[in-house]
């Protein structure tokens, strides 16, 4: 017992220093190759990482933006959100939280497919993934009450959103059309033959008179 849990002490040292990073991330098994299978794996919790995901997607070690974009991309590979609501580097011997002030990602491009229940909207995030909305990957509208404004998020996997750049939000509602749903006529988006309401349409219509 006392062997391990001095393991885990110098598995923490480790992770603070900044070669420690690169190695953490190294020993999951498909880094650099994609997302990891986190879910698959149960390593024990090893404390937390003085990183950061800023509301502008950008990552802070130690108070210090990480420039290396590779090297933010083999950390997003090995991220997870549990249902603690905490994120963490996850690898399969290791689990560090990091905090992540809204969304770990951001969709920076959107492509529209398609028309009416064949419509697909296909979103890119700023570390590469690339997602379909839909069913596996659904869309939600959250209110802003500081602006009045929407932030709209899609999942990307397990429970790990992406905030959609406001750019490409102002691109996503060019898209939206009054759709009744649940017997009240919404303001709305398809994609993948779901369908999700951003707002009522009568709130839509006092925005624009």
């Amino acid at each position: 017992m006392t062997e391990r849990a001095d393991d885990r002490e110098e598995n923490l040292t480790a992770a603070t220093e900044a070669r420690g990073l690169e190695a953490l991330v190294s020993r999951a098994t498909r880094a650099g190759k994609g997302p990891a299978p986190v879910e698959r794996w149960n390593p024990a919790f090893c404390g937390d990482l003085d990183m950061e995901i800023r509301e502008d997607g950008t990552w802070f070690y130690q108070g210090t933006p990480i420039g290396r974009m590779p090297l933010v991309q083999l950390f997003s590979s090995v991220l997870r959100k549990d249902e603690d609501g905490k994120t963490y580097l996850v690898t399969p011997v290791e689990r560090v939280g990091i905090r992540v002030v809204d969304a770990p990602f951001i969709a920076v491009e959107m492509d529209v497919s398609g028309t009416g229940d064949g419509q697909v909207i296909t979103f890119r995030t700023n570390v590469g993934d690339v997602v379909e909305a839909g069913p596996e990957h659904p869309l939600r509208f959250v209110d802003e009450d500081a602006t009045g404004g929407l932030k709209p998020y899609v999942l990307v996997r397990g429970r790990l959103e992406a905030l959609v750049a406001r750019p490409v939000m102002y691109e996503l509602v060019e898209h939206g059309e009054e759709i009744e749903v649940g017997g009240r006529r919404m303001f709305a988006v398809r994609s993948r033959g779901a369908v999700y309401p951003i707002m009522p349409a009568e709130k839509l219509q006092r925005l624009s008179a």
